[in-house]
């Protein structure tokens, strides 16, 4: 995600061993927690919680694919980007219609289940941010914007938390609704940086 750094920074990464240990890092965090999420999802009915674990799943993939991508040419990572970002939107439509379709048969999540996969994601993205904290003030922009990503992605984390305590409070789904929505609106954002910035290095290529 180009406004996230999703996408490693390639000449970084190649040369520094550590900053190549901290992505991949962030990657096992990432695909890890995202699989546990989603089916924590699935298991308290929650449309934040599936959104956000697509959110980890994402970010991890993206993540991942930068490191494989290391020998590639300009092309084929800038290719390879734009496929990911419109995989990303096409992702953050189906939370959209998903959130919507479950307005009309809405059923309150588990506010439990939700609240405590809430807290624990926040624990994984401020695990991540740590573990990039020392690249963000060195001159990489890559590494600083993923740090900030993690700390972003830990507001989300809390939006979840909050949204579960008005679920228990209120025995109502909206809240649940409201954040799968914000998170949406997220992935469109992060889709259409990457978008844009693949397509402007395919033009200068």
């Amino acid at each position: 995600m180009s406004d996230c750094g999703c996408e490693a920074d390639t000449k970084r990464a190649g040369v520094d061993p550590a900053y190549r240990r901290a992505l991949w890092i962030v990657v096992l965090l990432n695909l890890g927690f995202g699989v546990i999420e989603l089916g924590g999802g699935f298991l308290a009915g929650s449309q934040a919680l599936k959104a956000d674990s697509l959110d980890f799943i994402g970010d991890g993939s993206i993540t991942l694919v930068g490191l494989i991508a290391l020998g590639w040419s300009a092309i084929a990572r800038s290719k390879t980007a734009l496929i990911q970002g419109f995989f990303l939107a096409a992702l953050g439509v189906g939370v959209i219609g998903m959130a919507i379709w479950r307005a009309f048969n809405a059923v309150a999540p588990e506010a439990d289940i939700m609240g405590g996969l809430g807290i624990v994601a926040l624990a994984v993205n401020i695990s991540a941010a740590f573990v990039l904290r020392r690249f963000r003030d060195e001159g990489d922009a890559t590494a600083r914007a993923i740090w900030l990503f993690s700390r972003n992605d830990a507001l989300a984390n809390v939006a979840v938390i909050i949204a579960a305590a008005l679920v228990a409070w209120t025995g109502q789904a909206w809240p649940d609704l409201a954040v799968a929505g914000i998170i949406a609106l997220l992935f469109l954002h992060s889709a259409n940086d990457i978008i844009r910035d693949a397509l402007r290095e395919l033009s200068d290529h």
